[in-house]
């Protein structure tokens, strides 16, 4: 055997982004997969068993990056698909002329990926406007990142200290 052959090309960690759960121990409040996209449920209603033997469970939620609503119906037997949800803070340290931010991780790794939020029209949104404004006050920011199914998107922030 060759070096070649044992060399790896992925970074990736080898977690899956997501894990099944039965429909049916989904609650208000979690997160599920509706219609491929990652999800908070906002709204949970399971039927009774019919003439055919399954309760189903009518799951309604809101997308986690666009706000979009989307719902699904599943027997609450079956499994779900549930995303693996995570939320990181970083240090604002610029803000570019293209609106990439450059952020600093708590083990001191630069993020530079990432873009200040936008609405469906693409212009910036609240949350992208406050950051700007703070930033340009001169105030220490942190920015919290949602991450699910390989997206990333600042969700919100909060100021640290006056500098």
């Amino acid at each position: 055997m060759s070096d070649a052959e044992n060399q790896f090309e992925s970074t990736e960690s080898g977690a899956s982004t997501t894990f099944p759960m039965q429909a049916g121990n989904i609650r208000k409040g979690g997160f599920a997969i509706l219609k491929d996209h990652p999800c908070k449920v906002v709204d949970v209603a399971i039927s009774k068993t019919g003439k055919h033997g399954h309760a189903k469970a009518h799951l309604v939620g809101l997308d986690i990056f666009t706000n979009k609503k989307y719902d699904d119906m599943c027997p609450t037997s079956h499994n779900m698909m549930v995303p693996n949800v995570t939320r990181k803070e970083y240090q604002l340290l610029d803000i570019g002329d293209d609106g990439f931010l450059s952020l600093l991780a708590e083990n001191g790794d630069a993020k530079e990926d990432l873009k200040l939020p936008t609405d469906t029209e693409g212009n910036e949104d609240d949350t992208a406007r406050q950051i700007r404004a703070a930033f340009a006050e001169g105030k220490d920011i942190l920015v919290t990142v949602m991450s699910a199914m390989n997206i990333e998107k600042i969700v919100s922030h909060k100021v640290a200290s006056e500098k």
